[in-house]
This record gives C-alpha cells, structure tokens and sequence, in this order.
C-alpha cells in the first residue's frame, strides 16, 4: 500500500512532463513551420524579378504591353538573345568586361592581401593610426574624388583606356578588403611564422607559401565581391570611356535603353534578354563558389 501511494506522484509528475513535452514539441513544429511559410514567402517575393526579367526575355515586344499581364510568354521568341549580339557590339562589351574585371580582380586580391599582411603581422610604430586611417577612407564617398581622379588620368593620358579601371586595383585594393584579409591572417597562429623563419624562410615566402594557401575561404570571398563590384561598375566606365570599341556591358547595357541605332522601336526584351546575360556570371561564380563564401564571411566575422 505503501509502495502504490509513493508511486502516484511519480506517476502524476512523469505525466504533467509528457504533456509538457508534447506541448513543447507540438510548439516547437509549429514555430519551425511558421518560419518555414515565412522563408518560403520571402523566397517568392524575391525571385519575383528575376522571374519577370527571364519572362520578358522571351516575349514578343506586343506582349510585354498586354494588361493585364502574362507571367509565362505565349509565344517563346529566343530570337531576343540573338538579336542582343546583332544589334549592338554585345560580344565586344563582354570582352572589354571580362579583361577589365579580371585584371581588377587580380590586383585587388594581390594588392589587398599584401596590405593586410603587413598590418597583421609586422610592428612599426603608428601601425594602428595608419590602420585606422585606412578604415576611415571607407567613409568617403567616390563621388568626392571623382574630379581630380579625372585630372590626374587626363594628364597621363589614360583617358579612353582600360588603365584607369585597372591600374588602381593594384594599389592597396580597397579598405574593406584590407580590413576582411587582416582580421582573417590574424586568425592563423603565429608559430607557423617562426617555424618558417627558423627553416630560413623570408616574410615574402612566409606569406605566399602559407598565409596565402591557408586563406583560401577569405580570398574566394574577396574575388567574389571584387568581381561583382568591377563586372556591374557604371560611373567609372562612363566617365573613363568615350568610344564604342571600349564600352563595358554596364555602358552598353544603355544601348538597348536610349541608343543611337537606326530603327526606334522598343527594345524591352531585348533589354531583359541582354539584363540576364550580364547577371549570369555573377550567379555563376556565386553558386560555385558558395562554399567558400560562406565560410569566409563566418570565420572572418567570428575570429580575430
């Protein structure tokens, strides 16, 4: 008797728990669901555009006007993307695109991985002002310089060249660069370092056969925000670049907007088809890439 009245509570008790867990759980679904809808929604939302610019690449230039509006083409025109390519130098932009961006890209991962190291592994007096100068290089607008940036590259004749949107890449390569790769090369011990010093080897060597190759993560980020940032640049372009034969695809791009060719009729698809053609290789390189991204922007913001 006494053993049955000791396990009643026991029993009331595991029971008030398992009801307990059963809300819990049922909760906890609930709220997994909820930010599911949530995410899924947001997802939608923005893939919207991206939908509607690949649509109106493919509709008749009669159907982009129809009210109300269609979200698939009733009629598919690939011919859209084919005229991209006969109605302007599209192939050209691209590659003036291709070798200005990768150039720049170039320069600035070198340039900035070498700034960083310095500021992460050598000591000299006023290291951190001049850090933080740096940095504070990040609050100036672009637009400040814009002038005597023009100035200077007109009286070295570098006007209506590619110089002007690659030569300053490999001078320093951006403030934000600089600061990602040295909270990054803070992270990896210094030890490696002593040990290559006491095998003979240079700070040269130090930084190209070991800090380099253990960076790999923050580099990919940094060539991918350098390569989204020089492929869709506008105001250097248009203010660097006069003729034809050097426009980039942002430049071109106002081809189909507002442009000089013979006919007038609207161009909005093939604006759209020659819109997704220049997205596609920043998507490309992201989702192939994405590993390393991700990776970069976690270690990077949570160490150092």
């Amino acid at each position: 008797m006494t053993t049955t009245e000791q396990r009643a509570p026991a029993y009331a008790a595991e029971s008030v728990a398992s009801r307990r867990a059963g809300r819990n759980t049922w909760t906890g679904r609930l709220m997994t669901l909820t930010l599911y809808a949530i995410a899924i929604v947001t997802g939608i939302a923005f893939s919207l555009p991206f939908f509607w610019t690949i649509s109106s690449s493919l509709k008749p230039i009669t159907e982009i006007y129809l009210f109300p509006p269609t979200l698939w083409p009733q009629e598919i025109r690939w011919e859209n993307y084919r005229d991209v390519f006969t109605i302007a130098p599209f192939a050209r932009f691209i590659w003036n695109t291709v070798v200005v961006t990768g150039l720049a890209m170039l320069g600035q991962i070198l340039s900035a991985a070498a700034v960083a190291y310095g500021f992460s592994r050598f000591r000299f007096p006023g290291r951190d002002t001049l850090f933080f100068v740096v940095l504070s290089t990040m609050m100036l607008p672009w637009q400040v310089t814009i002038v005597p940036t023009f100035l200077l590259f007109r009286y070295l004749g570098w006007i209506n060249t590619f110089l002007p949107l690659i030569v300053p890449s490999f001078f320093g390569g951006g403030a934000f660069y600089i600061f990602l790769l040295r909270q990054f090369f803070m992270t990896i011990p210094r030890d490696l370092d002593e040990a290559a010093k006491l095998d003979g080897a240079s700070s040269v060597r130090i930084f190209w056969n070991i800090v380099l190759p253990l960076s790999k993560a923050a580099l990919a980020t940094v060539a991918i925000f350098s390569f989204i940032q020089h492929w869709n640049e506008f105001i250097g372009p248009l203010i660097f670049l006069n003729s034809t034969e050097k426009f980039t695809l942002s430049i071109g791009l106002r081809y189909f907007v507002s442009n000089p060719f013979e006919s007038d009729e609207p161009r909005e698809a093939i604006l759209m088809a020659a819109s997704l053609i220049v997205a596609l290789p920043p998507l490309a390189l992201f989702f192939m890439a994405q590993k390393y991204f991700v990776q970069g922007i976690v270690t990077t913001g949570l160490k150092g």
